[in-house]
């Protein structure tokens, strides 16, 4: 049986090792929370308290990735308050782990937040270009990986993230004066991220890099309008005053290297 180890058994970690377990893997899955630790092992994944720093790794890192081939780090930076981190810090703390343990292949999820909004029609060529803190050291994490000739590294660049329980719908209902009224969205379902992981892993597609946002673009108005009017919330009010900016993020390296098809594809 093929071992995985995911740094990270979050909102999208945790469902997708118990995809990885459907599919006959065995996973070992790391948390911060001891909480936590309980609610993974329950579900047949070994669990293991792990938490990075920028000069050190506390919890078991060795055992966590002893007899694994592939390694997916799903870990978003921390970069919104006060307590900001450096995020580029802890994967240059992890990747002599990576190096000693022999580890094959790393999935690195990544966000589309590396490009810039300018309005422009985005795709894996698009040279990066972001405009925030959290873009700019993903793409130093991302670059500190591919250039490392000790292993594979695949990047998956994830657009806004929703699933049954997680929309932003419920943040922005009722609010007023939004920008960008005129910008696409660019979301993708949970579901199609554990399917794109999935046909990763299968076709051993490795060395890498994959947007991956559903092909589904109408404008934040028309979308969130409409949206809220599904849920019977109170629909957003936006701001036509300043010039709109965002950008097309397309997925179609997904869907022509991986042959995948969205599943979720009117979200």
């Amino acid at each position: 049986m093929t071992q995985i180890s995911i740094l990270g058994c979050g909102w999208l970690g945790l469902p997708l090792a118990k995809a990885l377990l459907e599919n006959g893997f065995s996973v070992n899955g790391s948390t911060t929370s001891s909480e936590k630790l309980s609610v993974i092992e329950n579900l047949g994944i070994q669990p293991f308290l792990i938490a990075l720093e920028s000069n050190n790794i506390s919890g078991n890192i060795e055992t966590f990735l002893e007899g694994s081939k592939t390694l997916i780090i799903d870990i978003p930076p921390k970069l919104r308050g006060n307590n900001k981190e450096d995020f580029v810090g802890k994967i240059k703390t992890v990747i002599p782990f990576i190096e000693k343990f022999a580890i094959e292949n790393v999935l690195f999820i990544s966000s589309t937040s590396v490009y810039g909004d300018d309005n422009s029609t985005v795709t894996e060529e698009t040279e990066a270009n972001p405009e925030t803190e959290s873009g700019r050291q993903l793409v130093q994490a991302e670059q500190l990986l591919q250039n490392n000739p000790n292993f594979k590294t695949t990047i998956l660049r994830f657009g806004g993230l929703i699933g049954k329980d997680r929309h932003p719908i419920h943040f922005l209902a009722g609010r007023s004066n939004l920008e960008n009224p005129e910008a696409p969205i660019n979301l993708i379902h949970q579901d199609d991220c554990i399917g794109i992981i999935l046909e990763i892993l299968r076709q051993n597609s490795w060395n890498e890099t994959f947007n991956a946002v559903t092909p589904f673009h109408p404008s934040r108005k028309e979308y969130y309008t409409q949206k809220a009017k599904d849920l019977n919330l109170v629909p957003p009010e936006f701001n036509y005053e300043n010039p709109t900016f965002g950008k097309t993020n397309l997925s179609s390296k997904v869907e022509k290297v991986l042959g995948y098809s969205f599943t979720k594809t009117n979200l």
